[in-house]
């Protein structure tokens, strides 16, 4: 099977199953928020997809591969892979279900923009850095070097930064306020794993330690 197939097929399993995960306790696909944020996952991964493809296929398999190493990581992986299957089964039980939420229309717009922004940010991220593996290792295999530059600018970990915007987006788009406070689970973790991300890094790649002096913040600029 090629690189190209793989790619296909496991993107096909994942917008199935992140489909059903939300229509189903919602109880009917009449949804037009989770259309809007199924729709906008699909039009945007599109050409990211297709970018890598293209440009940087050794990042795909990469991520791809998907085999933790260190058994905290294991374990961090596990941990938020089951919160966010309760996430998404929560939000529609909130929003559509029992309409336990009330959300305003502003609100889910701008968590439209919010997810957009977040994608964005994990593709400048994913195009900067050709090691931006989805566990924690350092790729000697691949000569991995330190990145400092796009993103990298400004904050030590932009694919946390923007995962963080895109729980808390897709949140507020599908109109859940228990999804919307479920968000600072999801960065406490990202944070706790950042910090032993950091550690490792500092042992083991070149460099590292003279780019946390030159970049002082983590997810946030002036803010953590």
């Amino acid at each position: 099977m090629s690189l190209q197939t793989k790619v296909i097929v496991v993107e096909f399993v994942e917008f199935l199953v992140m489909a059903l995960a939300l229509f189903l306790p919602a109880g009917t696909a009449a949804w037009p928020a989770a259309w809007v944020f199924l729709g906008l996952l699909f039009v945007c991964g599109l050409p990211i997809t297709w970018w890598l493809l293209k440009y940087d296929p050794g990042l795909i398999e990469e991520r791809m591969r998907f085999r933790p190493q260190l058994s905290w990581d294991k374990v961090f992986i596990a941990i938020v892979l089951v919160f966010i299957v309760f996430w998404l089964i929560l939000m529609p039980l909130d929003a559509v279900r029992f309409h336990w939420s009330r959300m305003p229309v502003e609100l889910k717009t701008l968590g439209a923009l919010m997810l957009l922004i977040s994608l964005y940010i994990s593709f400048l991220t994913m195009r900067e850095n050709p090691y931006s593996s989805a566990v924690v290792r350092v790729q000697k295999e691949r000569a991995q070097t330190v990145i400092s530059t796009g993103p990298y600018r400004y904050v030590r970990h932009p694919m946390y930064t923007g995962a963080c915007l895109f729980f808390l987006g897709t949140a507020l788009l599908l109109g859940s306020w228990y999804g919307v406070l479920c968000t600072p689970v999801f960065i406490g973790l990202f944070a706790v794993r950042a910090v032993l991300e950091e550690r490792l890094l500092r042992e083991e790649l070149e460099g590292y330690d003279a780019y946390m002096a030159q970049v002082e913040y983590r997810f946030f600029p002036h803010v953590w």
